[in-house]
């Protein structure tokens, strides 16, 4: 499947890709495909009567590969037992048993839910005395050359563009050995250890030279925050400080990618400098809006020279001449701003995002974690509840596991000592912070947080999340707390959205009926939990499509802390003022247990107030360079229709 989707790719692709390369609508459906590709393989092996050699990676990536592969050997009789497995990596020290071990995860994962012999499956020893260590991973390596050499090799991608743990500077040459890891990579990792102080400095990883004398390579990547270490890597230079760029040197590897990961390669960004593309209005408005960005001139202001010396002449050809182009997306541009996210009541809706009937619309916003709402949209929210309109907020989960367990006993301590200053029953509080004290000062990095501190902490989150609301001037009738039992495990891991989930989702719509939904569309959240929020919205509406009230009501996208949408793809901007840019900070800072030090801060060193002004002011920025009015800052959205 994958081979017959790299014979289509064109020369005029290749002058660009230096790698083959393949791209999926999603990464699910790219993660049957790999899972296709290897299980292709293992059955060619069973017929010869050989065994087959894979080489795996773990992390978020290969997460549904894995459950494909799983769903193959129960569903389809895929037999493991002439599979021979070697892990690309481990962090060093590691117990097997740690939640973050390579050895659980793959256990968990994979190998028992197969029937691959556990002899047959290798993952680096994270237990080994540091003096073992290189003459361990000779044996790695000789063990894999005893076998002929990998097979296949399943690899993910770093953001720095490490593979398996080889980092910027590893070398060509490079074996199987024990590195330091990258600052950013223990960055991206510190959300699997409760922070950056927890998270390993050091790990055994395969070598590059082993990976590149694969037989076969597949590299999968996930995201548009995976985007530019993807372009870098397929269409920039071999280098050593992106060690995926050695890939074009393998005579068979290929990348697969998503919508999102593969968003800057050439052929997507600019596709009409690839091959003949159909200039439908999307595609116009993108292309305008990328060239006025890259040249650093307003809409207004390109010229003909500027379309045909960047590769649109056909789009002169076809469509007219620059001046009639340039109105045009102006317009377009121009009718995404609104200071009305309602809809503004008696007045023209014909070039407006939003309709004008009803004037007074139910409104229902649903926050991933307790602070997406504020930090996201906080503008749009306040400017929707002061113009009127019936608002209501949900708040999908908990977010527990994002409070410190410093903050959990502060709290706690507070809870006695209102109790004593009141003269009130104190004998359960005090039980409770004993076992949560008693707990956390002997918690290992393996442990999952008990109970009562999983309650703590979602407690905080939620008068946090509600002092919010309030601030806004919404009342507890318009506060809705879903506690999406997806979320509850203690864990980064989450379960498997399932009907409770769904149900909960759709009972509150049912309940509210909204003219308008506001939902989180940004999926560059490292941590998944937007990701799995918004497919359960999607099931909710789905199954709901067909109530009467359904009709009237309009889904919009907002995206958060991670990443804005694309200028040419905002379809309502929401302006906002000096002081309305304060007031949303103010509501921000409504999350105390979110400020100085956030748990899981991502690769981003900014706090989430810092963050989400710095991208409401870019986006800002980037409509005044397009040649139109100028504003503090903005809150952008797309339509989702369903």
């Amino acid at each position: 499947m994958i081979k017959s989707k790299i014979d289509k790719v064109t020369s005029f692709e290749k002058r660009f890709e230096k790698i083959n390369t393949v791209i999926f609508e999603s990464s699910e459906v790219a993660s049957k495909a790999a899972a296709a590709e290897i299980a292709t393989l293992i059955k060619k092996k069973q017929k010869a009567k050989e065994m087959c050699v894979l080489g795996l990676a773990t992390g978020s990536t290969p997460k549904r590969l894995y459950a494909e592969l799983v769903r193959l050997h129960k569903e389809e009789n895929l037999s493991f037992k002439n599979v021979i497995a070697f892990n690309l990596d481990e962090y060093y020290p590691m117990e097997p048993d740690a939640i973050q071990s390579y050895v659980r995860f793959m256990k968990e994962l994979l190998f028992n839910h197969v029937d691959i012999e556990p002899e047959n499956y290798h993952i680096p020893d994270g237990t080994l005395e540091k003096k073992d260590i290189a003459d361990y991973c000779k044996e790695y390596e000789a063990k894999i050359d005893a076998l002929g050499g990998i097979d296949l090799q399943i690899l993910g991608i770093g953001g720095n563009g490490h593979i398996g743990f080889n980092e910027s500077g590893s070398l060509p040459n490079s074996k199987t050995r024990l590195v330091t890891l990258d600052h950013i990579t223990r960055v991206a990792a510190s959300k699997d250890f409760q922070g950056l102080y927890n998270t390993p400095k050091t790990a055994i990883t395969l070598g590059i030279k082993q990976i590149m004398q694969a037989k076969q390579v597949i590299l999968m990547a996930w995201g548009e925050g995976k985007s530019s270490i993807i372009k870098a890597s397929v269409e920039g230079p071999i280098t050593e400080q992106v060690p995926a760029s050695y890939l074009q040197e393998h005579p068979n590897s290929v990348f697969i990618l998503d919508n999102g990961s593969s968003s800057k390669l050439t052929r997507v960004s600019t596709p009409w400098i690839v091959e003949k593309v159909e200039w439908n209005e999307k595609m116009i408005k993108k292309a305008v809006v990328g060239l006025a960005l890259r040249l650093e001139k307003p809409v207004l202001m390109l010229t003909e020279a500027d379309y045909i010396e960047n590769g649109m002449s056909d789009l002169l050809t076809e469509v007219g001449d620059a001046y009639d182009i340039n109105i045009r997306i102006f317009n377009k541009l121009q009718h995404t701003i609104t200071g009305w996210p309602g809809g503004k009541p008696n007045a023209d809706d014909s070039n407006r995002p939003e309709r004008a009937n009803p004037a007074k619309k139910r409104v229902l916003i649903f926050s991933p974690h307790p602070d997406d709402d504020i930090i996201s949209m906080g503008g749009t929210f306040m400017r929707l509840q002061n113009q009127g309109h019936e608002v209501h907020v949900a708040y999908q989960t908990s977010g527990n596991i994002a409070v410190a367990d410093d903050e959990a006993l502060r709290f706690s301590d507070f809870v006695i000592d209102y109790n004593r200053s009141f003269g009130l029953d104190n004998r359960k509080s005090i039980e409770i912070y004993k076992k949560a004290t008693e707990f956390i000062k002997n918690k290992k990095t393996s442990e999952i947080d008990i109970e009562e501190v999983r309650n703590i902490k979602g407690l905080i989150r939620r008068s946090e999340a509600r002092a919010t609301s309030y601030y806004v001037g919404l009342t507890d009738e318009q506060i809705h707390f879903n506690d999406l039992p997806f979320y509850e495990t203690g864990t980064i891991e989450k379960n498997p959205p399932g009907e409770e989930d769904i149900k909960i989702t759709m009972d509150l719509i049912e309940k509210i009926k909204p003219h308008q939904i506001y939902a989180a569309g940004d999926l560059a959240d490292p941590h998944g939990t937007h990701k799995v929020c918004l497919d359960i919205i999607f099931e909710a509406l789905k199954r709901l499509k067909t109530k009467s009230y359904m009709k009237d009501c309009w889904l919009w996208l907002y995206r958060g802390a991670w990443q804005e949408w694309d200028i040419e793809d905002i379809e309502m901007a929401v302006p906002m003022s000096p002081s309305q840019v304060l007031a949303k900070r103010y509501g921000i800072f409504k999350h105390q247990s979110q400020k100085d030090g956030v748990v899981f801060q991502g690769s981003d060193s900014r706090e989430f107030w810092q963050r989400a002004e710095d991208r409401n002011k870019e986006t800002a920025t980037k409509y005044d360079e397009l040649g139109l009015a100028h504003y503090a800052a903005m809150e952008a959205f797309v339509r989702y229709h369903f």
